[in-house]
């Protein structure tokens, strides 16, 4: 029986192993140790120093969450991914249990110091240590980012407008013939793909494309990949609360050129308008974004709106007070002559012969009375037909500034409708254009 003991252990042993595989975390262990155990992070990983580590990028944005027109910034949430090849980090997956995929802190591999251009700042983006690599020393890397970043920002057709914001990736110190940029995927793919794009914000993604350039340097020749972001705003609720409300407040504006120039109930109703005007400009001055590059045309509409309002009633403030003015210098003037006639009145007598105290007969004082009280008519009739004529000339005068003004408010009205014609127009057609993109 001696001699079958060997066998049997054997046989035992042979059972076992069948039983109770060898655990695969031990491979993992096994393979991680040795790719890491002779690595050095700090050389490119490549084993003709002369060949080029090419970088494949790839970019999916995800929400448009902020755009800062004052400081030309946009704060956007995308998805990030870099693919390499690391020459050392190559095995046989036929040695190791077939393990084709594992996971190695990013600390411990050479990573490309790939930079965005235009980063502003960086906020709650998660740290994600880990990047995937398989058998054949394929490595990738991929994180979310909320960044901040530089973009030129035009608000003239606001709330139409449309943005193209660029965002540049390039290697901060290795040049093109140590580190080259490729597209991970095709440019038509990466056009067009808006899936991951979540649309339930204020922005739109309409397209992003992408380019690759060289940028010679006194360093060196760099390798630029730049995608850039077209971006629409969307503008209904800005239609609801800023467009329709200014034009029906510039109707009611123009409707008020139909009350009498001289008026006082105009300058009221103007001035009501004006402060309507005002309150409007206040509440719509927290929703217009505001630029130091350029202004919504919204806002210069509005501003040549209350420029008409305020030529307006100043123009009614200027014809009350002139006409007042007139007014009061002709009562002035009729009292004045009436004064005068009062003044007059009374007999007549000749100084000569109330100083020589001489009494004239009966038939000569009648005969002096007659001729005072003609001469007392005809002065009164002069001083009549001269206030006549002072009165004529004056309404005159007046009629001609009347009609003078009632042109300029003619004037006024239809350079008022036509800038509200044009304001309507200009709105349209951005609206048109924005559409059909």
């Amino acid at each position: 029986m001696s001699p079958l003991w060997p066998f049997v252990l054997a046989a035992a042993s042979g059972i076992l192993a069948i039983d109770y595989p060898r655990p695969r975390s031990s491979t993992l262990h096994q393979l991680t140790k040795q790719l890491l155990q002779k690595y050095h992070k700090e050389v490119r990983p490549v084993h003709n120093w002369t060949q080029a580590t090419t970088v494949y990028l790839d970019v999916f944005v995800h929400a448009v969450l902020d755009v800062d027109a004052q400081n030309q910034k946009v704060k956007t949430s995308v998805w990030y991914c870099e693919v390499w090849n690391d020459e050392f980090l190559s095995w046989n997956s036929s040695m190791f249990d077939e393990i084709r995929e594992i996971s190695l802190p990013l600390s411990a591999v050479w990573a490309p110091d790939i930079i965005i251009n235009e980063f502003v700042d960086i906020e709650r983006s998660p740290d994600l240590p880990y990047v995937y690599v398989n058998s054949s020393g394929t490595i990738k890397h991929s994180k979310p980012i909320q960044m901040v970043s530089a973009c030129s920002l035009e608000t003239y057709a606001f709330p139409f407008d449309i943005q193209n914001c660029s965002l540049t990736f390039s290697s901060i110190l290795h040049t093109v013939e140590d580190v080259d940029l490729a597209f991970l995927r095709s440019r038509e793919d990466i056009m067009h793909n808006q899936k991951a794009f979540l649309n339930d914000s204020e922005w739109e993604l309409l397209s992003v494309s992408s380019t690759y350039n060289i940028l010679q340097s006194s360093a060196g020749d760099f390798a630029q990949i730049q995608f850039n972001v077209v971006i629409r705003r969307r503008p209904l609720a800005y239609v609801v609360s800023l467009l329709i409300p200014s034009i029906f407040l510039m109707l009611v504006d123009l409707g008020s050129f139909y009350l009498p120039p001289t008026c006082r109930a105009r300058i009221v109703f103007k001035s009501s308008v004006l402060v309507g005007y005002t309150v409007f400009r206040v509440n719509m001055s927290d929703e217009v974004p505001r630029s130091t590059v350029s202004t919504p045309l919204i806002e210069v509409f509005f501003t040549v709106c209350m420029a008409f309002l305020v030529l307006s009633l100043s123009k009614s403030i200027l014809s009350v007070k002139f006409l007042h003015d007139e007014r009061c210098s002709q009562q002035e003037q009729t009292l004045l002559c009436f004064r005068g006639d009062a003044d007059a009145d009374g007999p007549g007598m000749d100084p000569r012969a109330q100083r020589a105290g001489v009494t004239e007969p009966p038939v000569c004082q009648e005969h002096q009375a007659q001729s005072g009280a003609l001469k007392e008519v005809w002065s009164q009739l002069q001083s009549i037909s001269s206030y006549l004529q002072t009165q004529d000339q004056e309404h005159q005068q007046e009629a001609g500034w009347l009609a003078l003004l009632g042109r300029f408010d003619r004037l006024l009205f239809q350079s008022y409708l036509v800038v509200l014609g044009l304001y309507t127009v200009t709105l349209c057609s951005l609206w048109a254009s924005w559409s059909h993109l």
